[in-house]
């Protein structure tokens, strides 16, 4: 089973430089239609076990071209879910700031230093995120469907996920990059789980999902297939 990670694409609160939290409304930008657009080709037919997304505008307004283009086409019986454990960071009073307002507050160095132990004021910590965020993970690998898992979210919530996957304490998810309508993958094929693609904003994937699983011992970092 692959977990196909997606990142809404460019929205006008990111052209805004705000941090936009939950808050209702925020569209793509001119630039995320264009990126939206691009996934049409980027995801071609892939085949979906799962496909979840956060409940926020952003996201649905990213996957629903490839969704209405290919995506229907090529799974047929297949839900759009909207889950809540793949919604923005609730991040309370400093939801619709500037993030160049909030990046002198005196709790900024404890979001970029140490994000566990982070709660937003009036919001959520971020463990909180990372564990809720983990549940919508592990309700898809679940799945007994053929086919990869595609959930699309956002950049703090798929960077927890990349860390939890990888046994990386939460305090060092900053490292980790995710751009808008960025993709990213891992298998959860073997006993530990595999990061295989990240933060990829131009390969054709179709071929690479849909290809057919073959285990591999890794020694050496792979065959390269």
């Amino acid at each position: 089973m692959q977990i196909v990670l997606i990142r809404h694409a460019h929205s006008e609160a990111n052209a805004r430089g705000v941090l936009s939290g939950r808050i209702s409304g925020v569209h793509l930008s001119a630039t995320g239609v264009s990126q939206s657009q691009e996934l049409i080709t980027r995801l071609g037919a892939i085949i979906v076990s799962e496909l979840r997304i956060s409940p926020l505008e952003r996201c649905a307004e990213t996957i629903n071209p490839w969704w209405e283009s290919i995506g229907k086409k090529s799974n047929r019986g297949l839900d759009i879910v909207k889950d809540e454990n793949l919604i923005e960071v609730d991040y309370g009073k400093w939801s619709g700031k500037k993030l160049t307002i909030l990046s002198s507050h005196k709790l900024w160095k404890t979001v970029q230093n140490n994000p566990s132990a982070m709660y937003f004021p009036s919001g959520e910590g971020l463990a909180q995120m990372q564990e809720r965020a983990m549940r919508a993970v592990h309700s898809a690998i679940g799945s007994k469907k053929k086919g990869a898992a595609v959930l699309v979210s956002h950049g703090d919530v798929i960077k927890s996920i990349v860390a939890s996957c990888l046994g990386m304490h939460l305090d060092d998810f900053q490292r980790i990059v995710i751009d808008p309508a960025s993709v990213t993958i891992i298998d959860f094929s073997s006993s530990k789980p595999r990061l295989i693609l990240l933060n990829d904003s131009r390969a054709d994937l179709e071929g690479f999902i849909n290809a057919p699983y073959r285990k591999r011992n890794l020694l050496g970092g792979g065959a390269g297939k």
